[in-house]
């Protein structure tokens, strides 16, 4: 029953991908929470998660990548528990930098899918990934994989609606991005962005821009 309600949700989001001119540069997620910003709550009811292992993960975050992830869980869950855990809580990865070891720790993905995924950088924006991954597989496997990916943004021109697919973004912090346009410099960010949030928040946010 789980899994035929994950592939409607999934065949939802194809639709709607499909019958709108979403923009998007974060995959928009359907069954898959992103492990950097996912309330302490909601992850200790995911697989061979508990209480005190969700606790320990949110006071280790932001994770640098999929791979610094995976190095959290290994000594704690056994790869196939990690196997199931991961469709559902994942870090996002940059398609255009992250390694052949952090692609391949995307549920499902096998020699075939990890090359096309290197053909094709850099990617412009998520746009290029859908019509480049769709030469190989369905509308239905774009959307599954689209949810693990993202192509970093410029702050100073993203539009809004951009900005609003970075996990956790709401409405002052898109006030704030704004405001301090143009962007010159990571540097920039890190102070002034860091007058709101903690640093560790200012990290994981800038994981998902790019500067000049």
């Amino acid at each position: 029953m789980r899994s035929i309600q994950s592939s409607a949700r999934v065949a939802l989001a194809v639709i709607m991908l499909a019958t709108s001119p979403l923009a998007a540069q974060v995959g928009k997620p359907v069954t898959v929470k992103d492990a950097n910003s996912a309330p302490e709550a909601e992850i200790a009811t995911l697989p061979h998660m508990s209480a005190a292992l969700a606790k320990e993960l949110v006071a280790a975050r932001p994770f640098a990548d999929a791979t610094a992830y995976d190095a959290f869980l290994a000594p704690k869950l056994t790869k196939e528990q990690r196997t199931e855990l991961y469709p559902r809580l994942f870090v996002h990865i940059d398609l255009n930098s992250a390694s052949r070891e952090e692609i391949q720790l995307v549920p499902g993905m096998g020699p075939r899918m990890t090359r096309e995924f290197l053909e094709y950088r850099p990617y412009s924006g998520l746009a290029v990934f859908r019509r480049e991954m769709g030469k190989y597989v369905n509308a239905e496997e774009v959307a599954r994989l689209e949810q693990y990916v993202f192509v970093p943004m410029d702050p100073t021109t993203a539009s809004d609606e951009d900005l609003n697919t970075i996990p956790g973004f709401g409405p002052r912090m898109l006030r704030e991005f704004k405001e301090y346009r143009p962007w010159t410099s990571a540097a920039q960010f890190q102070k002034e962005i860091g007058k709101y949030v903690p640093a560790k928040e200012v990290g994981r946010l800038q994981r998902f821009l790019t500067f000049p």
